[in-house]
């Protein structure tokens, strides 16, 4: 659906050509800046369907262009379909970066679609208008873990015997869900995992167990710079929404805490095919008439008192921290109208073939810092709270959406904080293997009297949080507080050799990589010098509850038989005895 979007559609049209769709489908409605004439022009080319959205009277524009795309035989004779706007750019990760080859994924996973959350992509602090390709200009976007940016997008199998299409998800026709083709709907999140079976019927958001990057990701560049934004608020929007582009949303869509070029691995074929599009002279005339015709809505707008205060408003919304900006809340569910509609259905795939009786449930600590490769080189307006001795930045870079409230509440790591101040040794060593954010060490310095800190941390970008928290907190590294880049974790000769040197009173072990026989290995290096006290947490203890019954036999053997009452949700925490060992 779109409407005036003249000045980026060949790049949309280019980019999703280079995707790998085969056909582009695009309902217009109140255009007057030649986005229907270029439409028109590439559908007379044969490489996109133009369609009026007429508009039933009462009813809004996007609707009614599902309702139409529903009928549409175009839409009714493909294999896959995808509903998406004129602001949102596929981007696949997976394999080659085509369709052809995640599909070909997709099938092989036995599913039959893929859920694709938004990737919301901010301003760039880019303030002027510019020509240059918008998927090559944004390259600074939103946290993956940033939870209010989670929208998603469907790429399925459409029948439309079946299925209704809608804006983020299709869903069932009613004279199938009381039959067995429920069953056979599998889709996978965008990390090519298996999506629960609550979303094939309602949703349109991705939660905390169903988010995923890993395959692909639909970018969504809501804002662009601020003169972007200025047309766009002049222009109105597809659905004729009074108000939208005001200060509120372009804090929430100005998202610039990380950098993602992945978009850049199709610039080659991209502009290839945008400039074949401009080759046409019929579609160049067009195009940069559609261009102009904003440069001077701009232009006329910029000579009025009201854009200074429009980039006023607008310099004081990006200030505002991520964790401050507000969202719309989703329309409220009625749970009585949908367990009477999905009862029969859920009972039917709960009595369906492959079903166990549920086992013994697995202890899994909650993660409380985000898997994978973080980017904290820029440094965004960020709330800053006291947790405990220390002020925590609400950075969900970094942490979870659980973490990130705990921190907004005050409460990160509450009961380890509050109690280790009282177990750990006075004026002894607490020795720290990848310390992640560093906010324990810091803590325990300020709270037992004459105890030092050594953090080892091998990742840059977690190297960069510690130090970033240290000097806020006024604890920068001095005799009593020190990190280090030097990985011990995977090298338990030089653990042995540090634990020998230093004779640490606690060793806090929060290094995923680091492995029970390392450990075995690290002490029997280290002459027996096994510290008095030894604690599992922070990705360690998360990330690795599959060596617990190992780490288990590997403690009892280094004399660790007393449990510390420390809460297992975040820390396991031991006491050796010398004559046990």
């Amino acid at each position: 659906m779109m409407k005036d979007e003249g000045p980026y559609l060949l790049e949309w049209v280019a980019h999703h050509l280079a995707v790998g769709f085969t056909d582009i489908v695009v309902y217009t409605n109140d255009c007057t800046d030649g986005t229907v004439e270029m439409l028109q022009r590439l559908e007379c080319l044969g490489l996109a369907h133009h369609r009026h959205n007429v508009i039933p009277k009462g009813v809004k524009p996007q609707p009614s262009a599902i309702k139409h795309a529903q009928a549409e035989p175009i839409v009714g004779q493909s294999d896959w379909v995808m509903v998406f706007d004129a602001d949102e750019f596929l981007c696949i990760r997976h394999g080659d970066g085509t369709l052809d080859g995640l599909l070909d994924a997709v099938v092989a996973e036995g599913a039959n679609g893929i859920v694709i959350t938004w990737r919301i992509f901010g301003s760039g602090g880019l303030r002027d208008w510019s020509r240059d390709l918008v998927t090559e200009r944004y390259l600074q976007a939103a946290p993956p873990m940033w939870n209010k940016g989670w929208g998603v997008k469907t790429l399925f199998r459409f029948d439309p015997e079946r299925w209704k299409l809608g804006i983020h998800r299709p869903t069932m026709k009613n004279k199938v869900l009381d039959t067995e083709f429920p069953q056979t709907v599998r889709w996978l999140n965008g990390s090519g995992q298996g999506m629960e079976d609550y979303f094939k019927f309602r949703g349109w958001r991705s939660i905390v167990r169903t988010v995923g990057y890993g395959w692909a990701q639909m970018n969504h560049y809501a804002v662009k710079a601020v003169d972007d934004y200025a047309i766009r608020r002049l222009r109105g929007n597809v659905n004729n929404k009074a108000n939208k582009y005001d200060p509120s949303y372009w804090a929430l869509q100005d998202r610039n805490e990380v950098r993602d070029d992945t978009m850049l691995r199709y610039a080659a074929r991209r502009r290839a095919i945008f400039d074949g599009l401009l080759a046409d002279p019929e579609l160049n005339r067009l195009h940069h008439a559609a261009v102009e015709r904003a440069e001077a809505r701009l232009a006329a707008f910029k000579a009025t008192p009201g854009y200074a205060r429009f980039v006023d408003d607008l310099r004081a919304a990006s200030a505002v921290p991520i964790t401050q900006v507000s969202a719309k809340p989703p329309k409220p569910r009625d749970p009585v109208k949908i367990a009477a509609k999905m009862s029969n259905v859920q009972k039917r795939a709960a009595a369906g073939p492959g079903k166990t009786e549920p086992g013994r449930r697995v202890f899994r600590p909650p993660p409380l810092y985000v898997e994978g490769e973080v980017d904290l080189s820029a440094e965004p307006p960020m709330e800053w709270i006291a947790n405990h001795s220390i002020e925590l930045p609400a950075d969900p870079r970094l942490f979870t959406p659980l973490a990130l409230e705990l921190v907004r509440q005050g409460k990160f790591l509450r009961n380890p904080a509050r109690k280790l101040p009282g177990i750990v040794p006075e004026n002894g060593l607490w020795l720290e293997l990848g310390g992640t954010t560093g906010f324990l060490a810091a803590h325990l310095v300020r709270s037992v009297s004459g105890l030092r800190a050594a953090v080892h941390e091998d990742n840059p970008a977690h190297r960069t949080f510690i130090r970033r928290l240290w000097t806020r907190n006024a604890v920068a590294e001095c005799d009593r507080l020190d990190m280090s880049d030097v990985s011990l974790a995977t090298e338990p000769q030089a653990l042995g050799a540090r634990l020998a040197e230093l004779k640490p009173a606690a060793l806090a072990l929060g290094d995923p990589r680091l492995r029970p026989s390392a450990l075995a290995d690290a002490v029997a290096a280290s002459d027996r010098a096994a510290p008095p006290q030894l604690y599992l947490l922070g990705r360690l203890w998360a990330d690795r509850q599959e060596d617990w019954s190992e780490w288990k036999r590997v403690l009892r053997a280094l004399g660790y038989h007393e449990r510390l009452p420390l809460d297992p949700a975040v820390i396991a925490a031991f006491r050796r005895h010398r004559a046990a060992a």
